[in-house]
Order: structure tokens, then sequence, then C-alpha cells
């Protein structure tokens, strides 16, 4: 059974503004950083892909283990 999610804490004070701060900063990427997510995004949408059509086609994708019925 899952456990119960808790509650997201506020921020007040010296710690929002802090936040706040850090989340209007912007990290620069190098175009070597750029290069490396997009390959990742693109091996993983033709994975995504990849399965898709095996689950049509009824073969299950390399590590998929179903459990038997107890």
């Amino acid at each position: 059974m899952a456990r119960p999610i808790k509650e997201t804490p506020i921020l007040f004070g010296e710690d929002a503004k802090r936040f706040e701060r850090r989340m209007q900063e912007r990290r620069k990427i190098s175009a070597a950083e750029k290069a490396i997510m997009a390959e990742h995004y693109r091996i993983g949408i033709e994975s995504l892909y990849r399965s898709e059509e095996e689950r049509k086609r009824g073969i299950l994708p390399p590590g998929v283990v179903l459990q038997a019925d107890c």
C-alpha cells in the first residue's frame, strides 16, 4: 500500500526570497551538454515507440516480467 503524500511546506521570509532568486537564475548549458540531452531524449523516444509496437504485436519488451497469479 502506498504511503500518503506529505503536505508541501510553505516558505516564508528569507527562505522564500532565496528560493525565488534561485528559480529566476538561468543556468548556462554548453553545446556538448545540449547534444547529450538531445541524444538521451532521442533514445528514450525510440524506446517508447519500439515498446509500443512490440506491445501491439503481442511481444513483450525486454525486461518485462509478468507476475503469476497466486
